[in-house]
C-alpha cells in the first residue's frame, strides 16, 4: 500500500478539529497536547500554530521529534505524522495564512480573545501513517474543477480587451465553481492602494473602491503575495468602509467625500483572496466570499490561484501589444456629432490627489482622475472626443508609472464609474488604443488648489 501524501490528507489540515501532539522532554518525559493548527506549507512540510510557551514548546526546542495525530472532518480517519521542527516564522506568507485562518477558528469557537499567533513553527514531515479503523464514507465528489477551469480557460483564452477578461474571469466563478459574490481589485503601485475595477454578486458595483496593502483578507494577500483562506466569520478580516482619501489626509479641513463604499457582504462566513502575479511583479488580487462557513476548502484555493494566473498572463499579454498600428496622433477629427445643449456640468478638480467632482458629486482620483481631466481640458478648449493610449502614455502631466502603467485598468475603472456617477459623459473604444469621449452637455472646468 502506498502511503499517503499531504495532498492526500490535506482537509485533515483545515482547522475545522484541533489535531493532538505528542512530545518528549530529553529526559524522557512525555506531553501530550491539543493544538490548534496543522497547515499545509508544502509537499513535505507543516506548520504548527505556536500560541503558547508550554511545554510542548519547552520539548520542541530541545528535542526536535514529535508526532501529531490529525481528524479527516468528514470521514472520521485519523493519520499520524512523523516531524521534525526546522523553524519558527513570525512573519511572511505561512505566518499571515495561519494568522488569518486562526481568527475565524478563535471566531467561530468564541475565543478571540485567547488564541493569538505568537508565530509559525515549521516542520519537515517524515511520514504519515494511517491509523486502523472504519472511517464514514467520504462526500459524493464535487462538480470536476478540471473541466470548470478548462471551461473557464477557453472563455478567457477568446477575450480581447480588458473589460471583457474580468467580466469573462467573474463569469467563470459564478457559472462554474458557483462562486456568486466576487471581485477584481488591481494595484496601484504609485499609492500601494488596491482599488477595485469588478465585481459581482452585489446590490452595489464598488468600482473605484480602495484596500490599502496589508488591510484585511485582500490586503494581506497582496502583501504577502499569497493566498488568504477563511472560513468561518471573523472580524479581524473585515472591511466595514472604503479606504479614507489621501484628500481628507492631506486636506482635513475640506467637507467633501471622496470615499467609494467597499461593496463586499455584510456578514461574509468565508473569504478567499488571492494574488495575481506575473514575472514576480504584483498586478491585484481575485477575491471571493459567501455568507456560508467552509465554502472555501483546499480546491477553490487550487482553482483560484490558477485562474488568476491565467488572469495575469493575458492581462500582460493585452498591455504588451502596441496600441496603435503605427497611426499617427493627434487622430483625425471625429465625426460631426451635434453641440452639447441642457445645464452645464460644473467640473471640479482638486490638484493634491487629482480628485475630480460632477456638480459636487465625488467622480474618480489618483491618476484615474488626471486622465479624465485631461480629455474634459482637450474637449472644452479644442473641441475633441478622439483620444489615444498612446497619447496618454506620453503625457507628463498624468505621471503613469514608467514600467507598469496599468492605463487600460484605469480606462476601465474611469469608464464604469462613469456609467455608475458622471451622468452625460461617457468613454467608448472605437480601435485599438483608441476611444472617444461622448459630452452630452456643456462642460465648466474649475481647478482647486488644496
Amino acid at each position: 500500500m502506498i502511503p499517503p501524501t499531504l495532498a492526500d490528507i490535506r482537509p485533515c489540515l483545515e482547522g475545522a478539529i484541533p489535531a493532538v501532539m505528542a512530545t518528549c522532554a530529553l529526559d524522557g518525559t512525555p506531553n501530550v497536547a491539543y493544538i490548534s493548527q496543522v497547515f499545509y506549507a508544502g509537499e513535505r512540510q507543516v506548520a504548527l500554530s505556536f500560541q503558547f510557551f508550554n511545554k510542548t514548546r519547552q520539548n520542541i526546542l530541545s528535542n526536535p521529534h514529535a508526532t501529531v495525530l490529525v481528524l479527516h472532518p468528514v470521514t472520521a480517519a485519523f493519520f499520524r505524522l512523523h516531524i521534525r521542527y526546522l523553524r519558527t516564522e513570525t512573519q511572511g506568507p505561512v505566518f499571515e495564512g495561519m494568522k488569518a485562518q486562526l481568527a475565524g477558528i478563535a471566531s467561530h469557537s468564541g475565543m478571540a480573545t485567547v488564541f493569538k499567533l505568537r508565530g509559525s513553527d515549521i516542520y519537515e514531515v517524515h511520514e504519515i501513517e494511517p491509523i486502523a479503523g472504519e472511517p464514514l464514507a467520504a462526500l459524493p465528489p464535487r462538480a470536476n474543477v478540471l473541466t470548470a477551469l478548462r471551461r473557464g480557460s477557453e472563455r478567457l483564452a477568446r477575450c480581447t480587451g480588458l473589460d471583457e477578461l474580468l467580466n469573462t474571469t467573474l463569469a467563470t466563478l459564478a457559472d462554474f465553481l458557483d462562486i456568486r459574490h466576487a471581485m477584481v481589485l488591481m494595484l496601484d503601485t504609485g499609492t500601494q492602494r488596491l482599488y477595485t475595477v469588478a465585481s459581482c454578486g452585489y446590490a452595489a458595483s464598488g468600482v473605484g473602491s480602495e484596500i490599502e496593502m496589508g488591510n484585511g483578507v485582500i490586503g494581506v494577500a497582496a502583501r504577502e503575495r499569497t493566498p488568504v483562506r477563511i472560513m468561518h466569520m471573523t472580524s479581524a478580516y473585515l472591511y466595514s468602509h472604503a479606504i479614507r482619501s489621501s484628500l481628507r489626509d492631506h486636506a482635513p479641513g475640506l467637507l467633501l467625500d471622496t470615499d467609494i463604499p467597499y461593496p463586499g457582504l455584510a456578514e461574509p462566513h468565508s473569504q478567499l483572496a488571492v494574488p495575481i502575479e506575473s514575472a514576480g511583479r504584483l498586478l491585484g488580487v481575485l477575491f471571493a466570499e459567501s455568507p456560508e462557513d467552509l465554502r472555501f476548502g483546499f480546491e477553490d484555493e487550487d482553482a483560484l490561484v490558477i485562474l488568476a494566473g491565467h488572469l495575469s498572463a493575458a492581462i500582460d499579454l493585452m498591455q504588451a501589444r502596441p496600441d496603435t498600428l503605427d497611426t499617427p496622433f493627434p487622430l483625425p477629427a471625429a465625426p460631426p456629432v451635434p453641440p452639447a445643449t441642457g445645464t452645464a456640468l460644473r467640473l471640479r478638480r482638486f490638484r493634491a490627489n487629482d480628485s475630480v467632482f460632477v456638480n459636487d458629486s465625488y467622480l474618480i482620483k489618483g491618476v484615474a482622475g488626471a486622465i479624465f481631466w485631461k480629455l474634459a481640458s482637450d474637449h472644452a478648449q479644442h473641441g475633441r472626443t478622439e483620444f489615444s493610449n498612446r497619447e496618454l502614455r506620453l503625457d507628463p502631466a498624468i505621471q503613469l508609472p514608467d514600467v507598469i502603467d496599468n492605463l487600460e485598468a484605469r480606462l476601465l475603472l474611469l469608464q464604469r464609474r462613469l456609467i455608475d456617477h458622471g451622468p452625460h459623459i461617457r468613454i467608448e473604444k472605437t480601435g485599438r488604443g483608441r476611444f472617444r469621449l461622448q459630452v452630452m452637455r456643456p462642460l465648466i472646468l474649475l481647478e482647486v488648489q488644496g
